[in-house]
């Protein structure tokens, strides 16, 4: 044989070698990735809850999620008219939460708040009351009104409320519509108050956490305190009431005996839960002289927690003007509140509440 011929040989036996290399390689790739899909798997079935072998599975929990309180847009809290000639008010179906409050003349006026939600109508905005800012402070929240009382701007400005007055801003954010006459027709939108709030510099993230303790299974009260309806009169002039709807589980809000509509949408305004908090009330001394009123309510005031029908005795504890308002059932726990909004009734120590 030539030395060609053996060379030629030679270069044939080691391609030979060379492609048995690559098919075993090959041939153990696919062994190792079949493998290990299969460990990939058992462990997605030991995670899933499956006993694999002599392991237990450990069972997984479904992640809670509270729909009325979640992300991390910063509330919004919306100051907003509730004299009669106001009614049908905008937005209050979409707020997580709204309080109620007396003000001067024996009315009462509301502070909405709202998260994470895209409305083209809230109001009538109206002027603000300081305690109210307790409030807003208490949720983090961009505050914003149209006017303020002279002890009201005082403590906006001693307080650094992140605020937005909207009689100095744009008519286009701020709008009168014709509908209703002033000074009972103001309206805004979220996306006027964001883009607001941008301007000045004021946060529109928050990672605060919500004032009620939101729970993601229903709360059924074990009370023996009927809840079907709720009165509360605020004054001579104005009563507010709630009806229990036992097929949809919510209640229909009235007010001096009319049913409450949306502005916007014709529809009832209904709410999931109610908290009544008593405090004392008093009529200030401002340099105005209209009888507006000041509220003590710093301290531990009694209340009432109602859904679903029934209502439980609870206690309403505030610490300070900027502190979240803690609320506990008369055992001292706090207290579990459906996944849903809230009407924070907040009325005069001698209002005569009743339920049937």
């Amino acid at each position: 044989m030539s030395r060609k011929e053996q060379r030629s040989k030679t270069k044939s036996k080691e391609m030979k070698v060379l492609i048995a290399i690559l098919i075993i390689t090959i041939i153990t790739a696919v062994v190792l990735f079949v493998l290990r899909s299969i460990g990939i798997n058992t462990q997605s079935e030991q995670v899933a809850g499956t006993p694999v072998g002599n392991v237990q599975a450990e069972e997984v929990k479904p992640k809670e999620i509270i729909d009325i309180f979640q992300g991390t847009e910063r509330p919004i809290a919306v100051m907003i008219d509730n004299h009669k000639d106001a009614w049908p008010q905008a937005g209050l179906n979409k707020a997580y939460c709204v309080y109620e409050i007396i003000v001067e003349g024996g009315e009462s006026r509301l502070m909405a708040l709202f998260k994470g939600v895209d409305l083209d109508e809230i109001g009538p905005v109206r002027s603000s009351r300081h305690y109210f800012l307790d409030y807003a402070l208490e949720n983090d929240a961009i505050y914003v009104h149209y006017g303020w009382s002279p002890q009201a701007q005082s403590d906006i400005s001693k307080l650094d409320v992140n605020n937005i007055n909207g009689i100095t801003e744009s008519s286009s954010d701020f709008k009168r519509v014709k509908t209703k006459s002033a000074p009972h027709n103001v309206l805004t939108s979220t996306e006027s108050i964001l883009k607001i709030a941008e301007k000045k510099g004021h946060s529109t993230t928050s990672e605060a956490t919500s004032v009620l303790h939101y729970v993601d299974k229903e709360v059924e009260l074990e009370s023996e305190l009927l809840a079907n309806t709720v009165t509360i009169p605020y004054s001579q002039l104005h009563t507010v009431s709630y009806k229990y709807d036992a097929e949809t589980k919510r209640y229909v809000r009235y007010a001096r005996g009319k049913v409450q509509t949306d502005y916007s949408t014709k529809e009832n305004i209904t709410t999931k839960n109610i908290i009544i908090t008593f405090a004392e009330n008093y009529t200030l001394k401002d340099s105005e002289n209209k009888g507006r009123q000041g509220l003590k309510n710093i301290g531990t005031m009694d209340g009432y927690y109602i859904t679903n029908g029934k209502a439980i005795k609870i206690k309403c504890q505030k610490d300070s003007r900027t502190a979240k308002t803690i609320y506990k059932d008369l055992e001292g726990n706090i207290i579990d509140v459906n996944d849903g909004n809230t009407f924070i009734n907040i009325c005069p120590l001698d209002a005569k509440v009743t339920f049937e």
